[in-house]
């Protein structure tokens, strides 16, 4: 038996306020005595006679949705050392090896140079200028159409 697989065989009312002092919530239904916020409802944001703190902050234009970025993303030439020589490198493989996430599969993914390649390889994803060079330089080749 689990404790989530139970049937649920009680269940709570809604508070009812205002019905009573032996209900325990009535008079001033749980709001206390007195004051701005026993008496009505009030804006989300009020914070009494100041500036409310949405209107304090600085204004923030062009800061968009960060998840959208189109920016594609990056792995470094020496995380292709865990190939094997004459390997073909592509998003699949990547994310068998846990290199990349799936996320960065629908943004895409630029290989950057750094230095530490030593295996020759096949690259069918975009690549830099100097990665290129340094690919081609130990023997490996770059097929992005």
């Amino acid at each position: 038996m689990r404790l989530n697989k139970m049937i649920k065989i009680k269940d709570r009312r809604k508070k009812r306020v205002g019905r009573g002092i032996g209900s325990g919530l009535g008079k001033t239904a749980g709001r206390g005595t007195k004051g701005q916020k026993a008496r009505g409802t009030m804006p989300v944001g009020f914070s009494g006679a100041g500036l409310p703190t949405y209107k304090r902050l600085p204004l923030r234009r062009g800061l968009g949705n960060r998840a959208l970025s189109t920016k594609p993303g990056i792995i470094h030439l020496s995380k292709l050392n865990v190939f094997k020589a004459n390997t073909v490198v592509d998003l699949e493989q990547l994310l068998k090896l846990n290199l990349i996430s799936k996320r960065d599969t629908k943004k895409g993914i630029k290989v950057l140079a750094d230095e530490g390649l030593t295996v020759s390889l096949t690259v069918k994803l975009p690549v830099s200028k100097k990665a290129k060079e340094k690919i081609e330089s130990q023997g490996g080749k770059v097929e992005y159409a």
